[in-house]
């Protein structure tokens, strides 16, 4: 029997197929998953913010672009992928709240969007599809068996990327 490895807000998992993996209310966050076709080994990590060398309580890897995917790459070659092989899929990054655009800081959809695109290309990981931005939350489940990323949203249909 198989089963749906949960991943919370700022937070890391992988799982081996049968088994699938969530995360559930990607806002503004950005949810990366990583996928290795020929082990069947995915992970998955829920970022918050872009860039952990911007603030200073930033013990938890998992919440940041820059170094939560560091981090998941680790674990998923502890179950035997081979990073070479590593693709990924991403979803969330919304804009929430309406407000004057024009305050990067208040831009954490997009920023958190940038910084983890950035992060894959600089580790040579290519983008396989994405769903992002916006202005509505998401829920995304991945299997590893088949390579599939379905997104759920409130009043939206599904989305298999």
């Amino acid at each position: 029997m198989s089963e749906i490895v949960k991943v919370g807000m700022a937070d890391l998992n992988v799982c081996v197929s049968p088994n699938a993996i969530t995360t559930l209310g990607l806002g503004s966050c950005v949810g990366i998953v990583l996928y290795d076709a020929s082990s069947k080994i995915a992970g998955l990590v829920h970022v918050m913010l872009p860039d952990s060398n911007k603030i200073r309580n930033n013990e938890n890897v998992a919440k940041f672009a820059d170094t939560g995917i560091d981090a998941l790459i680790d674990k998923m070659k502890l179950l035997g992928a081979n990073r070479t092989r590593l693709v990924a899929k991403i979803a969330g990054g919304a804009q929430m709240f309406a407000f004057n655009a024009n305050n990067d800081m208040l831009r954490v959809g997009d920023r958190n969007v940038e910084a983890s695109k950035q992060k894959l290309n600089a580790l040579g990981i290519r983008i396989l599809a994405e769903d992002t931005g916006l202005n509505y939350g998401r829920t995304i489940v991945f299997y590893p068996e088949n390579g599939e990323l379905h997104i759920k949203s409130v009043g939206k249909p599904l989305i298999i990327l």
